[in-house]
Order: C-alpha cells, then sequence, then structure tokens
C-alpha cells in the first residue's frame, strides 16, 4: 500500500490551494478516504473524510463550508480543496484510509504554510 500527498506550500492567508492523495495497492474504489491535519505543537485532527463512490463527505470543524474533499477512482486519487485559508490552517494534511483488517494507512503528508 502506498499512499502519498502531494500541493502542499506557502499560499496567502485568502488564498486557495487543493492537495492531492495518490494512492496504489489496493481497491481505492472500495474505501472511505480521510483528510487530516497536525498544526504545530498540537494533536491530529481530521478534518474531512468521502465515501468510496463519493455519494457522501463529512467535514469537521473550521473545514466545514471552506474545503471540499473529491476523489476520482479512475485515477485512485482523492483530492482537499481548500479556500479562504487562515494562519490557522497552517499543518502538515495527511491522507488516511483503513483498511479493514490491514488497519489504517497514511501517507507521509504535505505541508501548507499559510502567511504573508
Amino acid at each position: 500500500v502506498e499512499i502519498v500527498e502531494s500541493g502542499g506550500g506557502l499560499v496567502e492567508p485568502g488564498g486557495s490551494l487543493t492537495l492531492s492523495c495518490t494512492t496504489s495497492g489496493f481497491t481505492f474504489d472500495l474505501f472511505g478516504i480521510n483528510w487530516y491535519r497536525q498544526a504545530p505543537e498540537k494533536e491530529r485532527e481530521k478534518v474531512a473524510y468521502i465515501t468510496p463512490s463519493a455519494s457522501f463527505t463529512q467535514y469537521w470543524g473550521s473545514a466545514e463550508g471552506r474545503f471540499t474533499v473529491s476523489r476520482d477512482n479512475v485515477k485512485n486519487t482523492a483530492y482537499l480543496h481548500m479556500e479562504r485559508l487562515t494562519p490557522e490552517d497552517t499543518g502538515v494534511y495527511y491522507c488516511n484510509t483503513i483498511l479493514g483488517t490491514r488497519g489504517p494507512q497514511w501517507g507521509k503528508g504535505t505541508l501548507v504554510t499559510v502567511s504573508s
């Protein structure tokens, strides 16, 4: 199983960014995808979830109304589009899925820095 996040970088407050989560090694369209973030010196927190067929999405905290999670089951890739970013959105963003008995699988994350 391989999960690779990308698309992070430096963005100004108020800006937008889209992260990608590219996967391999499992049947992507059978599993939901979670997005988490970990701000400096804070615990990792879930920000978004999408079901295998993309029929349902859920957001937590400040992500609601600003972030949009999506997926392309042909490309085995999930996305997190983020708008109206603030410095509080700074952190490492991780993609995660739970593969039954194989348990949770994580990527190494991609760093998002919101700063002027």
